[in-house]
């Protein structure tokens, strides 16, 4: 079977085929992204580095991009979130699965609406969930998270970065 030239060759041209087939009908019929309608709702996407011990979460949609971080400040424990886009307003809450919990208003640090804080009462627990939204251009961009990326790594003491 592998001594003809022509199984060979069809051996390596269709997989390549098949690859190029596979693009082509995504450019044709797959979806274009456009761009935020004022007035719309859209969500964030939770990026992989929210799963797991990192020390911050990195939310996405197109080119809004909101980092979330805890930290220590003066008064005590605070979300941090900075952003790619200046943003009008965020509201952010800490709750159970399956609770309304009580979201709070962020409040600017910055003249420009890029860096915002919220001083938290506690650290949320391992089960809690974030549930975030931000107001950017007359849309607004909504989020939900778990709190995995704020529990310390027990080998080494502090959040990695």
């Amino acid at each position: 079977m592998f001594t003809n030239k022509h199984v060979i060759i069809a051996m390596i041209v269709a997989p390549v085929l098949s690859v190029l087939a596979w693009f082509a009908v995504g450019q044709m019929t797959g979806e274009k992204p456009q761009a935020a309608q004022e007035g719309g709702s859209y969500p964030l996407v939770e990026k992989s580095n929210c799963r797991y011990t990192s020390g911050a979460c990195d939310l996405a949609n197109e080119d809004v991009k909101l980092r979330l971080v805890y930290a220590q400040g003066d008064g005590g424990p605070q979300m941090q979130l900075s952003s790619s886009v200046a943003l009008q307003g965020v509201v952010l809450g800490v709750a159970e699965p399956g609770e309304e919990g009580r979201p709070a208003m962020m409040r600017a640090v910055d003249g420009q609406g890029l860096e915002w804080r919220l001083a938290l009462a506690e650290m949320p627990g391992e089960e809690q969930r974030i549930r975030l939204v931000a107001r950017a251009a007359g849309s607004s961009f909504f989020a939900e998270s778990g709190t995995t990326f704020l529990q310390l790594d027990e080998d080494r003491q502090h959040y990695e970065r």
